[in-house]
């Protein structure tokens, strides 16, 4: 495996240009599901990686439950400082450990309680909360979803900026953003290097959003007023309440959406030329994204291949 083996732990900052790029260039639809699968990818191989150190930089300490042919100098000549790295692997793969299941529990925790803050609340898709609610808007995902919004936002947006909003968070609960923004959350948690990439969804995630608002509404510019105008209203007042989900409760970088609706659309073409900046982003990424999984591969099965030879039968 030799100093290949660190490679998974170091790749994705290869991709903070790569998610610049990305957030200028793509269409926000192919940003949003290229940028989701490059962090899943990465932070899969990272996690695997500190798990074949531990398992080769430990098998040598007294005690440990592991075979004993795994200690032998063959094996740990497999990987380049093997007690050092196998120690610092054990509180690393502790920490992801911890920092996953505590996002998967934050997660539920929130959704459930603001399931049960709207259970009373009347109407289907669409729950609308009393006058004395600061002004916000947000889509809570579930079976089915439904489109959180209070009187304070609607009675300061026009008719038109209200369909916007509407069609705005249908999107979101139609393309199921909240997956991809959960697992861009729990790949920046298993390896640190990966949060611009989750910075990036939350905000491709939005535009996406934003596109799909403007071709429901037929006008980019309601679109725009009704970001404008949302975003203004929210902040004269308090934040959006805690039982709200993280990213989708938020407006995200305003000026910079708001000038994207103004602009033309973006093109629909998934996969651009290789031979254009989004173009690079999208080769860039899926080139480091592959790197990482075969030298994961690699490292993993030659592991298990050294091992199954140092194992007696």
């Amino acid at each position: 495996m030799g100093v290949f083996v660190f490679l998974p732990l170091v790749l994705p900052l290869t991709a903070w240009p790569v998610a610049r790029l990305a957030e200028l260039h793509l269409h926000p639809r192919t940003a949003t599901r290229l940028l989701t699968a490059v962090a899943v990818v990465m932070a899969v191989c990272s996690t695997l990686c500190l798990l074949l150190l531990m398992v080769v930089g430990t098998a040598q300490l007294p005690g440990n439950p592991l075979p004993d042919g795994w200690s032998d100098p063959e094996v740990r000549a497999a990987v380049p400082h093997d007690g050092i790295a196998g120690r610092a692997a054990i509180p690393a793969l502790a920490a992801v450990a911890a920092a996953c299941a505590r996002t998967l529990w934050r997660h539920r925790r929130v959704t459930r309680r603001a399931r049960r803050a709207l259970a009373g609340v009347r109407g289907g898709t669409v729950a609308v909360l009393p006058d004395d609610a600061a002004p916000y808007a947000y889509a809570l995902p579930g079976a089915p979803g439904r489109i959180v919004v209070t009187t304070a936002l609607l009675d300061g947006l026009a008719p038109a900026e209200r369909r916007a909003l509407f069609a705005h968070e249908r999107a979101h609960l139609a393309a199921r953003h909240h997956r991809h923004l959960l697992a861009v959350h729990l790949a920046a948690r298993a390896n640190p290097f990966l949060r611009p990439l989750r910075s990036a969804v939350a905000y491709t995630a939005e535009r996406w959003a934003d596109e799909e608002a403007a071709r429901a509404v037929g006008d980019r510019r309601t679109v725009a007023r009704a970001i404008g105008r949302a975003a203004l209203l929210s902040g004269r007042s308090a934040a959006a309440p805690a039982p709200t989900l993280a990213a989708l409760a938020a407006t995200g970088p305003v000026p910079r959406r708001v000038a994207a609706l103004l602009a033309p659309a973006p093109p629909v073409r998934d996969w651009p030329s290789l031979f254009t900046a989004a173009g690079a982003a999208a080769w860039g990424a899926a080139a480091g994204a592959a790197v990482s999984a075969m030298s994961s591969a690699n490292s993993a099965v030659t592991l298990f291949l050294v091992l199954q030879t140092a194992t007696p039968l």
